[in-house]
């Protein structure tokens, strides 16, 4: 079975990075396929890091990797791109302002 891998930059995404999660794993996981979320913290101001790590502790799926500062989206979409495992490679904003 092909596995999705969704990366998602984030850069001060702390408040919504809860409802975000609920959301794109309810959506992943009625897919009925292997997934995995890549969370870029692209230098956070915010505690965006720390509620990835508790994330990560909680689900599987979730992987987080971290900038030491903001290098921007592209960079953080490059190093999603680079870690990503999947069959199918998707990009998705974390303020769930993707139409």
């Amino acid at each position: 079975m092909k596995k999705i891998s969704l990366i998602i930059p984030c850069y001060n995404e702390e408040e919504s990075l809860p409802l975000f999660y609920r959301e794109v794993t309810g959506v992943m996981e009625g897919l009925g396929r292997e997934y995995e979320l890549i969370f870029v913290n692209d230098g956070s101001k915010d505690d965006t890091l720390l509620a990835l790590k508790k994330m990560a502790e909680r689900d599987g799926h979730v992987i987080y990797l971290s900038f030491s500062r903001n290098f921007g989206k592209e960079a953080a979409m490059y190093a999603g791109f680079c870690n990503a495992q999947g069959d199918y490679v998707a990009v998705m904003d974390a303020d769930m302002q993707d139409p």
